[in-house]
């Protein structure tokens, strides 16, 4: 890569390794996971960064190598076996403290979810993402999107009940 190519490459990388990071997070439910496929799509964007020029196709483009990877993942993986977690709270504090109950809540109920779940919540809620743009990153029909949508919000409604009292408390 050329000086200018990896200055320009560097200035990306710290401009927006946190927001990929966040993303990436919510994908995976794990740190080191999510350190891990951030830095996968950031090598396959050094591959091709010559070629990407228009700043919006660069991230979309990281984007789009860390669902893939993440699919990859879960599919190489198969069934993935539940984690416990700790117990969450029964109640938010007052102040501050109910935005890191509610993060604390949610993060719980998502690692309830299978990755396949959490990566279509992920997309639809987080990113935004039509169901046609879920299939086309996901490569599945759109059926299939809304179905795994339904089921995932179905599941994370059944072992998540918290999630229920937390928004009553808002």
């Amino acid at each position: 890569m050329d000086p200018r190519c990896e200055a320009d490459f560097r200035h990306f990388i710290i401009s927006r390794s946190a927001a990929l990071f966040r993303t990436a997070y919510l994908l995976t439910g794990d740190r080191h996971a999510a350190e891990d496929l951030v830095q996968s799509a950031l090598a396959k964007t050094a591959a091709k960064w010559s070629t990407l020029r228009d700043p919006t196709a660069i991230e979309a483009y990281v984007r789009r190598a860390m669902y893939h990877e993440q699919v990859s993942r879960w599919r190489r993986r198969g069934r993935l076996t539940e984690t416990a977690m700790g117990n969450v709270p029964d109640h938010a504090d007052e102040g501050h403290a109910d935005s890191a109950d509610l993060r604390l809540t949610m993060r719980a109920a998502l690692s309830r979810l299978t990755s396949r779940q959490r990566t279509v919540l992920v997309l639809r809620y987080f990113e935004d993402l039509s169901e046609t743009e879920i299939s086309h990153v996901l490569g599945i029909g759109v059926g299939s999107v809304r179905s795994q949508i339904y089921r995932s919000l179905e599941r994370l409604k059944k072992t998540a009940p918290e999630l229920d009292a937390v928004r009553e408390l808002q």
